[in-house]
């Protein structure tokens, strides 16, 4: 099988004339990387000498150094290249004016894993906002959905659920490369910047990470592995919730559990049919930090059998409304603040609606909670197709 050949490598092969007598500032991380694992600020400055002028890094820092939400990381100086890291995750979440003076062109060479919460995507919307502004020209190089780009699922984020963790309406987990987002944020959402994306080479729809022959680098310190994105886009819903999402352990997001979970109630409380494509084994651990640290946790592992059958939404919603259910005196809602909102509930942000969430209350099954989303689920789809670069 060839391997896929990522919009960084694209870019280098034949570089236009923007990448060749602009000056650049690049949005990247420890995943912005070349099948080599040499690091794209290294692999542009080599191939586009001087050109390279600032550098960006999203949550969680430009070496990834911090581990949970709302860990600030400052600006500072590249030790490679001498030239400045502007932290969009620190004083602020958004570039200034003054960062983006002398830049031609922001590069961004980001790896999303095709979740709705996870904060790349909406760094790159502050980008194009500040461009628009700026009349500052955005390259987004794509890099593949390490989930596929096929299945979406969830309902769209509410007008009254708005935040950092799900700035415009989209499904939990979007089935769109970060390339075919930017043309989303310009095409649907008016965003009017300058874009440009460089699309990959070989990448179909239908491929998850291990399919791509490239490597998997960390995008995040709790996103160690494909099956970690794999079941994300359901296990981030327990941030909203003390139930333990598996920070602090080796397998963050397929371990979950509490101290005081019955894990034989909740495992004889779920649908069926949420368990469709995996299998929950029951276990213990123990997190080093985060929630419920240093205290055993008894719940499960999430074991992917079938990723073509696997819904990691349903499933944790489902999750969700057992262990309420089941332990309505212990399990309790995550009080704010969560990503910088000091008054909106957690999970209401991360489900992008207070009603999901009040029906999750009352133990309405999840099935009729699909049912009420779908509607607005295929409308999404068929706007989605507009901005593919891929086609079925």
């Amino acid at each position: 099988m060839s391997r896929v050949r990522t919009g960084l490598e694209n870019l280098l092969e034949n570089p236009p004339a923007w990448a060749r007598q602009g000056k650049l500032a690049l949005l990247a991380n420890p995943a912005s990387v070349g099948p080599d694992y040499r690091h794209g600020r290294t692999l542009i400055d080599e191939a586009l000498p001087h050109r390279l002028g600032a550098l960006f890094s999203p949550q969680h820092g430009f070496f990834a150094d911090k581990q949970d939400n709302m860990i600030e990381s400052d600006h500072g100086r590249d030790p490679l290249t001498g030239i400045p890291i502007w932290s969009l995750y620190g004083e602020t979440r958004w570039p200034t004016e003054a960062m983006m003076d002398g830049i031609d062109t922001v590069v961004v060479d980001i790896q999303d894993v095709g979740t709705r919460v996870y904060t790349f995507i909406w760094t790159l919307t502050y980008i194009m906002e500040m461009a628009a502004k700026k009349g500052v020209h955005v390259a987004v190089l794509d890099r593949p959905n390490p989930i596929g780009g096929v299945k979406i699922e969830g309902n769209l984020t509410e007008e009254d659920c708005t935040s950092f963790v799900g700035r415009y309406p989209i499904p939990m987990r979007h089935g769109m490369t970060i390339g075919e987002l930017a043309r989303l944020f310009k095409g649907a959402f008016g965003i009017d910047c300058h874009l440009t994306v460089v699309p990959m080479t070989g990448w179909k729809r239908s491929m998850h990470y291990g399919d791509t022959g490239l490597p998997w680098v960390l995008p995040s310190p709790n996103m160690p592995c494909e099956e970690t994105a794999l079941v994300y886009p359901g296990q981030v819903i327990l941030e909203g919730c003390n139930l333990s999402e598996g920070r602090g352990t080796t397998r963050p997001f397929e371990l979950f559990g509490a101290p005081w979970l019955d894990t034989p109630r909740l495992l004889a409380a779920l649908d069926p049919k949420s368990l469709a494509g995996c299998t929950l084994r029951e276990t213990g651990f123990q997190p080093a930090f985060g929630k419920w640290q240093g205290e055993l946790c008894r719940g499960f592992q999430i074991h992917v059998t079938d990723r073509d059958l696997f819904s990691p939404y349903r499933l944790s919603l489902d999750i969700v409304r057992a262990a309420r259910a089941n332990h309505p005196d212990t399990f309790a809602w995550k009080e704010p603040p969560y990503e910088y909102e000091y008054e909106k509930n957690p999970m209401d942000m991360i489900l992008g609606s207070k009603s999901l969430r009040k029906a999750l209350e009352t133990g309405t099954p999840v099935e009729r909670l699909e049912a009420d989303w779908q509607e607005a689920l295929s409308r999404f789809a068929t706007v989605r197709e507009s901005f593919f670069i891929y086609t079925p």
